[in-house]
């Protein structure tokens, strides 16, 4: 497939508002590709790239070379080119990684060259194309939407479903199951006002603690024992406990969904930030694990011994969860359910108190009737947070005065809109300690797009935790919306700026 034609292609989708105008000149784009293509051009027009990075700053993207007169450069041959740059090291690696740049851009026509400018400085954002994408990959294939998303789901990789899907046609679906030893994404929980909302939304549910920890899915099989993050990371070396606890298991073979967290003499949590840099660090793992235990708490069970949970409802899962995994490894939980009646509801409202009394965020009730939708935010799963807290993008920051001096600390926030791009919400500093300071100082700079007098403009892929005590209307922002005493919790650099809150969740506050 020649690189003219993702370009092109990526230009449509970003031109219409229209769904179904994206979704069709996605299929089109994939009924025209090779398969073995088809992983390469997704990530592309996702606006990543396979490599990840490839050292190249905005410097040497911004020394323009002259354009080919025609279209020449495969993907293929793109993908090759990058792998090469990003491979470059040691003495004199920044020249060569120009030089094999401008050979790169000096082979593409202008549209094609402002593409990969983009692509390669973190600009290109099409919007939830991994979505569009599994709908366009249905309309070329032949494919039903929902058969191609729970392959998706469960194999972990849109790119490997897709080059499948193309190859071998809808049948090639069924390769994707759950497995023991391949992560599958994770169920996510949409948000409630109360658990009076919650339990007036779903019904008969389960009432959990919310922890506030890094979410781990854990893998055995016999004995071998693998985890991985939310994001699908593997850090099974970073945590002998939990490899350990899974030992413990009354199962050879299960995969179990839980956090991970690290906690207290009194068995309250200690602050996140401790269980964030103990499960980061890739430093000697038993001097961390002296100073920072981690303890695993489970809530689901995906699948036991060969069978697959995931289509059944949640009080039947909890079932062989009570089975499998031993009760200090289990979530704290209180059944409703008869929502309607007023003990019940008090009943409720008591475990919640129970729950912040014990350090934990709130909760999250789950619908007993549903089944655990893997990847998506599905309505049967609903969290309580208390105190108001939003996932928002740090778009710019400001440098400091008085005892800031030389440190960026307002931060301009951001919401995610439909179209992928992020509207600004508002500015905070408040909330930093000293080590925040010095520490996202630091980062953003790393991400920086332009540096002005004020500060710098970043590029949008840090997400920050904000809590805030409502939404008032302004004028000022975009959105004619804008945070009440808004002040920062923590960084997630566990969470992508496609998982930051949207616009909408932010209105609905003020609604």
């Amino acid at each position: 497939m020649m690189l003219a034609d993702v370009a092109q292609a990526s230009a449509e989708i970003g031109a219409t508002p229209a769904r179904s105008e994206k979704i069709a000149a996605l299929a089109r784009l994939f009924r025209s590709a090779d398969p073995g293509e088809v992983p390469v051009v997704i990530t592309y027009l996702a606006g990543r790239l396979p490599q990840r990075r490839t050292g190249v700053g905005r410097r040497t993207l911004g020394e323009r070379r002259p354009p080919a007169a025609a279209p020449r450069l495969t993907v293929t041959e793109v993908d090759g080119a990058l792998t090469r740059i990003a491979a470059v090291s040691g003495t004199g690696a920044q020249s060569e990684r120009k030089r094999l740049l401008h050979a790169l851009m000096e082979a593409a026509t202008e549209s094609e060259q402002q593409f990969l400018i983009r692509l390669i400085s973190g600009e290109l954002r099409q919007g939830a194309l991994d979505a569009l994408a599994v709908e366009g990959l249905a309309s070329a294939a032949g494919a039903a939407p929902a058969d191609v998303r729970r392959a998706v789901m469960l194999g972990g990789s849109l790119g490997a479903v897709a080059q499948a899907l193309l190859d071998r046609g809808p049948e090639a679906l069924g390769d994707f199951r759950l497995e023991v030893g391949r992560p599958v994404v994770p169920m996510l929980a949409r948000t409630a006002k109360d658990v009076g909302e919650a339990l007036d939304r779903l019904g008969p549910c389960a009432v959990e603690e919310k922890l506030d920890g890094i979410r781990v899915q854990v893998h055995r099989d016999g004995g071998t024992v693998r985890i991985w993050t939310r994001t699908l990371d593997e850090i099974t070396d970073r945590l002998p406990e939990v490899v350990a606890a899974a030992g413990e298991l009354a199962a050879e073979r299960v995969v179990l969904d839980g956090e991970v967290l690290a906690l207290l003499p009194d068995g309250r949590p200690r602050p996140f930030q401790e269980t964030a840099g103990r499960v980061g660090s890739r430093l000697d793992v038993a001097l961390a694990r002296e100073s920072v235990p981690l303890s695993p708490v489970f809530f689901d069970v995906l699948s036991v011994d060969g069978s697959d949970l995931l289509g059944l409802p949640t009080a039947e899962r909890h079932a062989e969860l009570v089975r499998v995994v031993p009760e200090r490894l289990r979530v704290r939980r209180f059944v409703a359910c008869d929502p309607s009646d007023g003990e019940t509801r008090r009943a409720a409202d008591r475990f919640v108190g129970e729950a912040l009394g014990r350090g934990h965020e709130g909760i999250v009730a789950k619908a007993l009737d549903a089944g655990y939708n893997a990847g998506r935010r599905g309505a049967s799963w609903l969290k309580v947070k208390p105190v108001h807290t939003l996932d928002l993008v740090v778009l710019a920051a400001e440098w400091g005065h008085g005892r800031r001096t030389g440190k960026l600390s307002n931060l301009h926030l951001g919401a995610r809109r439909p179209d992928g791009s992020f509207a600004m919400l508002g500015k905070t500093f408040k909330g930093l300690t000293d080590a925040l300071l010095a520490w996202q100082t630091e980062r953003l700079l790393e991400l920086a797009e332009s540096h002005e007098p004020w500060g710098v403009t970043v590029r949008p892929e840090l997400v920050v935790e904000i809590a805030f005590d409502g939404v008032q209307r302004s004028t000022r922002y975009p959105e004619g919306v804008t945070l009440r005493f808004a002040r920062v919790l923590r960084y997630r650099e566990d969470k992508s700026p496609a998982e930051a809150d949207t616009v909408d969740a932010v209105v609905a506050f003020h609604t």
